[in-house]
């Protein structure tokens, strides 16, 4: 179960919105809108991977 404030907390702290981080991470913005609300408790494991893959390139200046 992936813990949604850990998620906005640090999607936060990078200065990105929801919009943002969702076409980083080429998901929907609902994605990011249901995971950080809760409503998707159990996102799929390429979802969490593409969220990760984005918060590196922004944290390492790709962005």
């Amino acid at each position: 179960m992936v813990e949604s404030n850990k998620i906005k907390r640090l999607r936060e702290k990078l200065g990105l919105s929801q919009e943002k981080l969702a076409r980083l991470a080429d998901v929907s913005n609902n994605t990011i809108i249901n995971i950080e609300a809760g409503k998707q408790q159990n996102p799929t494991v390429d979802t969490i991977k593409k969220i990760a893959k984005a918060w590196r390139l922004v944290s390492e200046g790709f962005y």
